[in-house]
């Protein structure tokens, strides 16, 4: 049977994804389905650089803002949800465009990457959660060193997800995922950047447009909204911000660190995508 056809735009932060996927989707009729963990979350506008209404032009955009910020949205639900998409956009004669920067949401939803399927246990979360991210880390480079090589040891979301799969099924995170037939034939693309200086200097660029379209007052206002909850606290842009409210840095400060950050973050993105050959990083 001949696999559904989709267009992929998978790259780091600042990189233009938003952009390239606005000018395919025009060109192929095209609807675009984001694969960012950050732009499900309803209110997370400036820090996660959500396109506006002007900027999606007219475009169907899917998968944003559709959730509170208090609900931990899983890989499980994004490829659910963005099969779903998939197949509507298609049924419509148009053509989906997965366009963002979560790679393992391109690796499970695209890739022949299998999700382990186990009940969520809240007892073994929470226990997990309390521990530090070195203690998590080393359980997984004890129990499962191949992955360990794969997941950052700052992405506490992530390690505490791994763990509970290595804890529940008592077999290593990477044995557990398995293989599969991919379900999509993809057309990957990765956005065009000469070189990893023209990134940092578009993320630095980025950080002072968050800055001047009030970054500091949409944090105030989600912690008054929602309190410190985990995904606010976790996110780069709001939690440099919290720094500087709670008096631990001067705002200057807190900006610096933002796109120290926020490059660190986009250096991790590319080695993610570096495992795909078709997408052809070449920073």
């Amino acid at each position: 049977m001949q696999k559904k056809k989709v267009i992929a735009i998978a790259g780091p932060t600042a990189s233009g994804k938003t952009k390239l996927a606005i000018e395919l989707a025009k060109k192929h009729n095209g609807e675009i389905i984001s694969a960012d963990s950050r732009l499900v979350y309803k209110g997370f506008n400036i820090a996660t650089a959500k396109p506006t209404i002007e900027e999606m032009d007219g475009v169907p955009h899917h998968l944003i803002d559709i959730i509170e910020p208090e609900y931990d949205y899983s890989v499980a639900e994004f490829k659910k949800d963005a099969s779903l998409k998939i197949d509507e956009i298609i049924s419509r004669g148009a053509v989906p465009i997965i366009a963002g920067g979560t790679g393992l949401y391109f690796r499970i939803l695209l890739e022949n990457y299998a999700l382990p399927k186990i009940e969520c246990k809240p007892e073994l979360r929470a226990e997990l959660e309390k521990e530090t991210n070195e203690d998590l880390y080393e359980e997984i480079k004890i129990k499962d060193p191949e992955y360990a090589k794969k997941v950052h040891p700052n992405n506490k979301v992530r390690l505490v997800r791994v763990l509970e799969v290595i804890r529940t099924l008592n077999k290593p995170f990477s044995e557990a995922c398995g293989l599969k037939e991919p379900d999509y034939d993809v057309e990957w693309v990765f956005p065009q950047i000469t070189s990893r200086e023209e990134l940092y200097e578009r993320i630095n660029h980025r950080v002072d447009e968050m800055v001047e379209a009030g970054i500091l007052d949409e944090t105030k206002f989600l912690l008054n909204k929602h309190g410190r909850i985990k995904n606010l606290i976790g996110t780069i842009g709001y939690q440099e911000m919290i720094e500087y409210i709670d008096g631990k840095s001067s705002f200057e400060e807190a900006v610096e660190k933002l796109k120290m950050n926020t490059r660190r973050y986009a250096k991790r993105q590319l080695t993610w995508f570096r495992r795909t050959p078709e997408l052809r990083v070449n920073i």
